[in-house]
């Protein structure tokens, strides 16, 4: 059954040609931005790479940067076949060209849609991946002197007055780490020794958070250290006073960066894919309109184009059923290369 038959007079065959030159240049464009923006979300994520767990968010970008390539070499071709299909004489060239030439390019534009949707998906992941990473940040940061971690209580102090955040979850997750190295306490004081016993692991807690969770906006200053105490400052209520420091927690405000980034990429990329989708419907058109007058004498004469020769579900079939074929024959070399070595 065929899918979406249409017919084309030369006039509208010349139009469609011309038309699709033109668009198939503004995908190319398209496709360069992709791949820009897919460079611009992982250049963000890199920065921040110390305070994350995992790479599994950087799938989103790998893959846009990976379609965006792509879309430039699907594009290319198809302002050459559509320059081609001007002239009757020079378009059968690309017969055998066209069948794979629309499998990859239906690939890569199906790869797109799934970075689209998986740029709107991936919040858990990368806010499970932040909340291992900034809390390991928290623990590290007072290591300045360890390989590895000397710049934690830079990078850590940066994202928190840059982000506006204090903490993993909120400033409270200070209160629970030693974030003031050893070598900065006085074991003589009995304040530290009183601090340090009445610990069970031996750190020094303190229910304080470091500067960079002081709100410059404030217009008391920073209170900083004894958070909880309220007899320890003057007209201060923890309880009820809103403090002076920052109260959203850094995952929050890095999943909301981040998500915002990605979301807005998303919907550029879901309207370049409807462009690239347009491009691809519009060739298939024209090659199958073009197909009809090779052979034929008078070039201008009227003919059919469609979508699909055949339904849906068959068509899919004709693409999948070599490949099935070749994954069998390869498996059935393996076993019989398998075969003389077990014996």
């Amino acid at each position: 059954m065929v899918v979406m038959k249409m017919k084309f007079p030369f006039q509208k065959r010349v139009k469609l040609a011309q038309g699709l030159w033109l668009l198939s240049w503004c995908a190319t464009v398209a496709g360069a931005t992709t791949f820009t923006l897919g460079c611009l979300l992982k250049t963000e994520l890199r920065r921040r790479a110390e305070v994350m767990d995992n790479t599994d968010i950087h799938i989103v970008p790998n893959t846009l940067m990976i379609v965006g390539l792509a879309s430039l070499g699907i594009n290319y071709f198809a302002s050459k076949i559509c320059q081609d299909a001007l002239d009757a004489g020079r378009f059968p060239r690309w017969k055998n060209f066209l069948k794979p030439y629309f499998a990859v390019s239906c690939f890569f534009t199906v790869l797109m849609l799934l970075a689209v949707i998986m740029s709107y998906a991936m919040k858990g992941s990368l806010e499970s991946s932040l909340k291992v990473g900034l809390r390991n940040g928290i623990r590290f940061y007072k290591d300045t002197d360890t390989p590895g971690r000397c710049f934690q209580k830079q990078n850590i102090d940066r994202l928190q007055m840059e982000f506006q955040c204090c903490g993993n979850n909120d400033f409270r997750d200070w209160f629970e780490v030693q974030w003031i190295s050893n070598r900065y306490l006085d074991f003589n004081s009995k304040e530290v020794k009183d601090r340090v016993k009445s610990n069970v692991d031996g750190r020094y807690l303190v229910d304080g958070v470091p500067f960079s969770c002081c709100n410059p906006s404030s217009p008391r200053p920073c209170i900083q250290y004894q958070l909880t105490n309220n007899s320890a400052h003057y007209n201060y209520d923890y309880q009820t006073e809103e403090l002076n420091i920052y109260l959203r927690g850094c995952r929050e405000a890095l999943v909301h960066y981040y998500m915002g980034l990605m979301n807005t990429i998303g919907a550029g990329v879901l309207s370049i894919f409807l462009l690239q989708g347009s491009v691809l419907v519009s060739l298939r058109f024209l090659q199958t309109a073009m197909e009809a007058v090779a052979g034929k004498e008078n070039t201008e004469i009227e003919t059919e184009g469609y979508l699909l020769e055949k339904g849906v579900k068959e068509t899919i079939m004709e693409y999948v059923n070599p490949m099935l074929k070749f994954l069998l024959l390869k498996n059935q070399v393996q076993e019989g290369e398998a075969a003389p070595a077990t014996a």
